[in-house]
């Protein structure tokens, strides 16, 4: 029996936590700020083996002193991204394995240096993007003697858009408009370079669909340091419906909503709807020689709500918590392997979807 403390009961925390009690080998502490969420999942799903608590990180020493009476192995944090160095923190000082879902570089940079000679792992970035993009996209290029581009194209959209962004929101306000705000990066003549948020655009086609993609934040996790000087170009965008750039660069650029984003996440919280019927895209692209030849080799893939525990979850949830229980999964199951600091394309992708938690991805 493994057990693990997660934090946060929102959207993301409430399915890692459904998840990890069906799967029966984890014993999960859920904390958050308000026990009583934490209670109404564990009550209206009837979960086994999880303890609601309600722990709030903005008060350190009162999680450090929950950590001492209640020996775990692993924390993963499904806390908005500006309390995860807290959160990596305390796992520092208690010799545990750390997992989290930032999009955040900054963030992600904090826990690369704090980790730095841990004996345990710390792995940031175990969503979907970053994450399991990471992991099906490095598959791809070990197919390949030399390469030349890489493209990584993930989107969640509602399947009934009904308003002008042609978009709901299925998670994190705070980490959209981070994606949209903050500088990207990626590989270009083989190295590291910045990039700005809502530029590149292009156009893709899916399966007779067509959808924008433009630069943003966060979605290639480290994959940029893993590659620089072994790759020509580089680069992760978002999909969209056509039109919804536009619309985003009026509000972030042109009324400057970039530089006030609390009254930006206001904006969109108040006007724009959440939805569980949500289709989320994943698209790779790597073209490279092998053989003495240019070959371009892609990976597909389109995933939708699902219906666990009697309840329907978006795909947004089911892709993110999915992502996060099975690297969680890989981990503590080989512990002696992992340590420091932890990549995402660390993960071979046959171990990630031959793991129960990759079910959906297969």
């Amino acid at each position: 029996m493994k057990h693990v403390l997660v934090l946060g009961a929102g959207k993301i925390g409430s399915l890692i936590t459904t998840l990890l009690s069906q799967h029966g080998d984890y014993q999960v502490y859920l904390g958050d700020v308000a026990i009583e969420a934490a209670e109404r999942l564990v009550q209206s799903l009837e979960l086994e083996r999880v303890t609601p608590c309600c722990l709030d990180v903005r008060h350190p020493d009162k999680v450090s002193a929950y950590l001492t009476s209640h020996p775990v192995e692993a924390v993963l944090s499904c806390l908005p991204y500006f309390h995860n160095p807290t959160v990596a923190s305390l796992a520092l000082a208690h010799h545990l394995h750390y997992f989290d879902l930032t999009e955040d570089v900054e963030v992600t940079n904090q826990i690369r240096a704090l980790s730095a000679g841990a004996d345990r792992a710390f792995m940031p970035q175990c969503g979907l993007a970053p994450g399991f993009i990471s992991i099906v996209t490095h598959e791809l290029m070990t197919h390949f003697d030399t390469l030349d581009t890489v493209k990584m194209r993930v989107g969640a959209l509602p399947v009934h858009p009904s308003n002008a962004l042609k978009y709901s929101l299925t998670w994190s306000t705070d980490g959209l408009i981070n994606e949209y705000g903050n500088l990207c990066y990626g590989i270009e003549g083989g190295e590291k370079v910045p990039l700005q948020p809502l530029e590149g655009y292009e156009t893709i086609e899916l399966d007779g669909l067509l959808y924008e993609a433009f630069n943003t934040s966060g979605g290639l996790g480290t994959l940029a340091d893993s590659y620089r000087g072994k790759v020509k170009t580089m680069n992760y965008k978002t999909l969209r419906y056509p039109g919804h750039c536009e619309k985003i660069h009026l509000l972030m650029k042109d009324l400057k909503l970039n530089d006030d984003r609390e009254t930006l996440k206001r904006i969109l919280e108040r006007a724009i709807p959440q939805t569980l019927q949500d289709v989320v895209l994943i698209y790779a692209s790597v073209i490279g020689t092998r053989e003495g030849g240019l070959f371009e080799e892609n990976y597909v893939k389109k995933i939708y709500p699902q219906c666990i525990k009697g309840k329907l979850w978006s795909a947004i949830q089911v892709t993110t918590a999915s992502s996060a229980c099975c690297v969680m999964d890989l981990v503590l199951k080989q512990p002696a392997q992992y340590h420091g600091f932890v990549t995402q394309e660390s993960i071979l992708l046959r171990d990630f979807l031959a793991n129960e938690f990759g079910a959906c991805f297969r």
